[in-house]
């Protein structure tokens, strides 16, 4: 089940990070989104902090059309794209969480209202990607 959170929209797998990292980009492909951007957080960390912490990576997902619909209603909403998907392990729980970002945020924070057809859009395409994992 997709669940609304204070963000973005979450759904909660049991099964492990490498087979949902995997489903996650098949299901986005699915929906039209390619992954722009790949940002391992646990090595980063590791890297840059000496730390340990769990699996957790975010993917800079973009579905072109969308993306240019956005930009032409407004320039700086440049600032908000591509759509965040985080891939993170709960280790307490044994589980693996993917969350997206919700595109509604993009109406609230420009208060453009130029931008509530591609959010509705992203939305429920970023949705169809989540239920189907």
């Amino acid at each position: 089940m997709v669940t609304a959170e204070k963000y973005g929209l979450k759904k909660t797998l049991s099964i492990d990070f490498d087979a949902a990292e995997a489903k996650v980009l098949a299901a986005l492909k699915e929906q039209g989104f390619g992954i722009l951007t790949e940002i391992n957080v646990q090595n980063t960390l590791k890297q840059k902090l000496d730390v340990d912490m769990a699996r957790y990576k975010i993917l800079g997902a973009c579905n072109p059309p969308l993306a240019h619909k956005a930009l032409q209603a407004e320039t700086e909403v440049g600032l908000l794209l591509p759509c965040n998907v985080v891939i993170y392990e709960d280790a307490q729980a044994g589980n693996t969480v993917v969350m997206a970002i919700d595109p509604m945020t993009m109406v609230q924070i420009s208060d453009n209202e130029a931008l509530q057809d591609v959010a509705v859009e992203a939305k429920a395409r970023l949705e169809k990607a989540l239920a189907a994992l």
